[in-house]
């Protein structure tokens, strides 16, 4: 999110989109019932055993059965009835009266295109200047398409994939230098014109964002949100238009084109996903490489076997071989591994080196020797020629564990590093974006001296509610729902007292950020999310991947995972 700080800097102008009339009526048509035998997954089967809720169980409504996305009506507008009174705001009402305010909230929250619910807007806040947080950020709108597809409301999930996907076709260039043809907007905004009752969608690119960085993440969150709502309604006719299948064609072709890189993993700019602003990500960030795994496996399934398809499946297949033998191999980090750091051997040439990017031992940070446990271990935050950034980062982990690039076993080691660091990494608030913070000559070094970005704050160290399902999912994932409902319940002390701030400051947590918006829409549904699925567990096969076992690389196993 843009800061205040950055009303002093160059206005650039916007990309303008105006949409001429586009027939979504034909998109609207509801799919034919298709008489096919449906083979689940092992991964669906499992966790439909896992389930302690069944689906059926869901509330009912004045019909008598339950609302499916075959017969959703696409809401006027927000304002026109509470949601309390509706049977879903009824149900979480005598369930529990916070499910019931959040839900109410994030109904407030969504934006109208030409009658069609499009997206959330990112706060509700109108205490402050509403900078971006007036518009529908990609990332950001992840956890509540979730929320509403739990709740049996995937229309508003279908507009908002068409709609950006509208969105991607336009040329985009900033300061005369135009974005490759596959680049997804960070955000949009609808603007209307009472006198013309015309809307027209304002879309930002980066050219709007601090430091200008284009969003690498929001095609990865794009391609793997299709797949959470194809495997959602069982329906694959949106995933299979020809629209669909050029866009996720494009995003592919800008992420495997082939360079100068000699490593799988994507090279990326400082302040090109959650964390937006210069924060020392720049290289290889875990979190762009956990995104971009698990957006080319949701890709694999998804492309149709034509002509066109055949070639990428060929390419990601390569490529995803590649990537997670580089991630686990790599990127990991455990007792065992930590000690093998600490002993490496540097300046060796050949095929043979161990030390192959040249790490300096004397680099190593002082804190990291504290906080690994003899029993855990996590996927480090980057890995690059003579530098190893060995801060613990939250979404790229947790992404690891759901999308199935960490093993098992290093799935396993992951919830023993929380279960063992809680107080690092949980606090009072789940949950730590990274850890630690950096501080003092560093921070000013790293961050340009980033007034937001000071230590223990926002981005920098800072505790983050959203983050709350992606904790959930994981610990679900590997059989720990205990962790979840721990992480849950101290959220529930304070996100409604707090006014759902979007961010918590302090070691622990504990203070609401001090440039924090109240009413944050992703950390309302991120806690609704992760409550939901909670209840019934069989919600996370929208965003969970199985285990691939041929792209498993012949790592032996290190203390950390023994039992």
């Amino acid at each position: 999110m843009d800061s205040p700080q950055s009303s002093g800097l160059r206005k650039l102008k916007p990309v303008i989109v105006k949409h001429e009339e586009f027939d979504f009526s034909k998109l609207e048509d509801r799919p034919k019932a298709l008489c096919i035998e449906r083979h689940r997954s092992c991964d669906e089967r499992a966790m439909h055993d896992l389930s302690v809720r069944s689906l059926s169980a869901m509330p009912s409504f004045k019909n008598g059965s339950s609302r499916s996305h075959e017969n959703l009506e696409t809401i006027p507008s927000p304002d026109k009835k509470s949601v309390i009174n509706t049977p879903k705001g009824s149900y979480f009402s005598e369930a529990s009266p916070m499910m019931a305010e959040g839900w109410e909230a994030l109904q407030r929250s969504l934006v109208y295109f030409r009658g069609l619910r499009v997206g959330t807007i990112a706060a509700l806040d109108h205490s402050e200047e509403a900078l971006n947080y007036n518009q529908v950020f990609v990332r950001d709108f992840f956890p509540s398409a979730l929320a509403f597809m739990m709740m049996k409301e995937p229309e508003v999930v279908k507009n908002f994939l068409l709609k950006t996907l509208r969105l991607q076709s336009w040329e985009k260039t900033i300061d005369r230098f135009k974005l490759g043809q596959g680049a997804m907007p960070a955000s949009f905004k609808v603007l209307h014109d009472p006198v013309r009752n015309h809307d027209t969608l304002i879309a930002d690119f980066g050219e709007s964002a601090i430091g200008r960085v284009a969003p690498v993440d929001s095609g990865f969150w794009w391609i793997i949100l299709l797949q959470a709502y194809t495997k959602y309604t069982h329906d694959q006719s949106l995933s299979e238009m020809p629209e669909c299948q050029k866009g996720m064609r494009l995003i592919l072709t800008l992420c495997l084109s082939e360079g100068f890189d000699t490593f799988p993993t994507l090279l990326c700019a400082d302040g090109c996903c959650m964390i937006d602003r210069r924060m020392g990500i720049y290289g290889y960030p875990i979190e762009i490489q956990a995104l971009f795994f698990m957006a080319l496996r949701c890709a694999l399934a998804l492309l149709k076997q034509d002509d066109e398809g055949k070639e990428f499946v060929e390419r990601i297949t390569k490529r995803l071989h590649a990537l997670s033998y580089h991630l686990r191999s790599y990127f990991w980090l455990d007792f065992k591994q930590l000690n093998k750091i600490y002993r490496y051997k540097t300046e060796e040439y050949s095929h043979t080196a161990v030390n192959k990017f040249n790490v300096m031992p004397d680099s190593l940070p002082d804190w990291v020797f504290d906080f690994m446990p003899t029993r855990g271990g996590y996927f480090i935050g980057n890995v690059s020629p003579a530098r190893m950034d060995f801060r613990w980062f939250c979404l790229g982990n947790c992404i690891a564990i759901l999308s199935s690039l960490a093993t098992p076993e290093q799935s396993a080691a992951i919830m023993d590093l929380i279960e063992e660091r809680w107080e690092e990494l949980v606090g009072e608030m789940p949950m730590k974006v990274c850890y630690p913070a950096i501080e003092s000559h560093e921070w000013r070094i790293v961050t340009g001296c980033d007034p937001k970005n000071t230590r223990w704050s926002y981005h920098n160290g800072g505790s983050w509610p959203v983050l709350l399902w992606l904790l959930t999912a994981a610990c679900i994932k590997t059989g720990r729902p205990q962790i979840a409902r721990r992480a849950i319940e101290l959220a529930e002390a304070r996100l409604s007292k707090d006014n759902w701030p979007e961010y918590y400051d302090g070691k622990l947590g504990r203070y609401i950020g001090k440039q924090s918006r109240k009413l944050q829409t992703w950390s309302i549904a991120g806690y609704l999310v992760a409550k939901m699925m909670l209840e019934d567990p069989s919600h996370i096969i929208m965003v969970s991947l199985e285990e691939d076992k041929q792209m498993r690389p012949p790592l032996k196993r290190s203390s950390s995972w023994s039992s």
